[in-house]
């Protein structure tokens, strides 16, 4: 009989698919993103508020895609009660139930923002996740499209805020009501038929992607992917696809030039073969004209907010105006294209949303930033990681007695409790040594993996001096090209200054400041 005990088997590290770790870089990046994004909100009268990131799976409602059994759309599960909870699909949802559960105690219109992740139980991809950050912003108790106009323009402002030059976006407006009268005409209103308009909605609003003929597909009989993956299409019969063709028309022209309503109504007309157009068509084509003329007589011109039919947004929530932000410079694919950048954020007025918990109208309107795309287009036009961290000061561990311990961590604490020549706190980055090296050197090869700019020193014969070493690691690294014998870079100590202790946090701070002066030059000069 074998008496050995088996080992027990190693965990396999393994990132679920659809997810990612994120980096001490990209993490500032959003920070410095968000951070911008804020301030525009900000700015506009809107406040924040946050939500958890689970809901009663009721509570996200038949708006979800593909939501024939609680799992599928959205990451489900149930609690000790039974009852199905899911990680929420969007942050709008969300706030239709937090509104309708505070009503009395919330002030109308309630204007408010936030930023969260959400969950998606869906097939991942190239640049699609399960988990993404958005950032929204909505208007909830005022029914005017002059709330819409001014998410419009909070959209416009917040891209250039972010530094995207005009002309290299543009907001572009459409209504939903002209869509849901075509959809009415093909015998597809009323509530009864929800399911097959949102796969409608959602076919149309691939038409960037697929193009005209692989939309003609998902709204047929279906449509097969590169990786022979086949999604069930909408399968609309004959008659429906051809007045869905016309509509097909509007949405695939290139609207790239500022028209009348007028024309609006014409290619309707002629291309979907109205004679006479439906009232809700009507309303919501009379809507976008007043947004056209609250958006021009605030300043903002057809090259950064203007009416294009081609905007769709795939959920059903949306009852009337709709809008997208789309980047308009080129890009590389992963195929090696130049592709236009394409949507980094849309929204629209949902004024059914809040509705559903209340029993009377509750109007709302509002938008999405798609936070992780929005980082990935401002990396393509260098306009995140501006803002310069620099790593911890690293204090060397020389020894490791009590004493000696706490004279290091005095000296930590000292930077990191600095105030300027006002008194006001201004910190210095700084960590004493805690790793298991005991050699000098490794602490130093430490500190230089960190990227740090420079390490504090104390033996005992500068402790029983009331001195300091500073060593400036960035100064010394470009030295150490010039001196090729290591005896004479230790008898040269590269970059480092001896200083009382007192002096620490001031000598610290000068040589900090020549770094960055540094820095500067060497980058205006590239």
């Amino acid at each position: 009989m074998n008496d050995k005990k088996k080992k027990p088997q190693k965990l396999k590290a393994r990132l679920p698919r659809g997810f990612v770790d994120r980096s001490a870089a990209d993490i500032r990046a959003v920070d410095e993103m968000t951070g911008k994004i804020r301030e525009v909100y900000e700015r506009y009268g809107f406040d924040p508020v946050e939500t958890p990131l689970f809901e009663y799976t009721d509570a996200l409602g038949k708006f979800l895609p593909d939501a024939d059994r609680p799992n599928e759309g959205v990451f489900s599960l149930q609690d000790d009660d039974e009852q199905w909870m899911s990680l929420r699909y969007d942050l709008t949802a969300p706030l239709a139930r937090h509104v309708a559960e505070n009503f009395n105690d919330i002030q109308l219109p309630y204007r408010t923002y936030r930023a969260g992740y959400v969950f998606r139980n869906e097939k991942p991809g190239p640049g699609r996740f399960r988990q993404f950050m958005q950032f929204d912003a909505d208007t909830v108790g005022a029914a005017g499209v002059q709330a819409d106009a001014e998410m419009c323009m909070m959209m416009a402002d917040t891209m250039e805020a972010l530094g995207i030059a005009r002309g290299d976006y543009v907001i572009r407006v459409n209504n939903r009501k002209v869509l849901d009268g075509v959809l009415e005409a093909i015998g597809l209103g009323g509530d009864e038929n929800a399911n097959a308009r949102l796969n409608v909605l959602r076919a149309i609003d691939k038409l960037d992607k697929f193009g005209i003929e692989g939309v003609a597909l998902l709204l047929g009989a279906g449509r097969k992917d590169e990786s022979g993956d086949f999604t069930k299409g909408a399968g609309l019969n004959a008659e429906q696809l051809r007045i869905l063709a016309g509509y097909h028309r509007i949405l695939s022209y290139p609207w790239k030039k500022p028209f009348s309503i007028d024309a609006y109504k014409k290619y309707l007309r002629n291309w979907v073969n109205f004679e006479t157009l439906p009232v809700g068509i009507e309303d919501g084509l009379d809507e976008l004209e007043v947004i056209r003329k609250l958006v021009r007589a605030a300043g903002y011109e057809p090259d950064r907010i203007r009416i294009d039919p081609s905007v769709v947004r795939g959920l059903e929530y949306y009852t009337g105006p709709v809008f997208e932000a789309e980047l308009t410079f080129p890009v590389t694919n992963e195929k090696g294209e130049k592709v236009v950048f394409g949507s980094v954020g849309g929204g629209g007025r949902y004024d059914g949303l809040v509705s559903r918990f209340m029993g009377q109208p509750v109007p709302a309107t509002g938008f999405s930033i798609g936070v992780s795309r929005l980082m990935t287009a401002l990396k393509n036009l260098g306009k995140l990681g501006m803002e310069e961290v620099i790593a911890p000061v690293v204090v060397c561990v020389m020894d490791r007695d009590t004493e000696s311990l706490g004279k290091y961590q005095q000296f930590t604490q000292m930077l990191r409790n600095a105030k300027d020549e006002n008194g006001k706190p201004a910190g210095i980055r700084a960590e004493m040594y805690q790793g298991n090296k005991k050699n000098f050197g490794d602490q130093l090869k430490y500190a230089d993996r960190r990227g740090s700019p420079l390490a504090i020193i104390q033996g005992g014969d500068e402790r029983s001096q009331g001195v300091v070493q500073i060593k400036d690691l960035i100064e010394g690294k470009r030295l150490s090209g010039e001196i090729e014998d290591n005896v004479a870079w230790r008898e040269a100590r590269v970059a480092q200054v001896s200083v009382p202790e007192g002096d620490l946090v001031a000598k610290v701070r000068e040589i900090l400041a020549a770094q960055a002066e540094d820095r500067a030059r060497n980058g205006k000069d590239a």
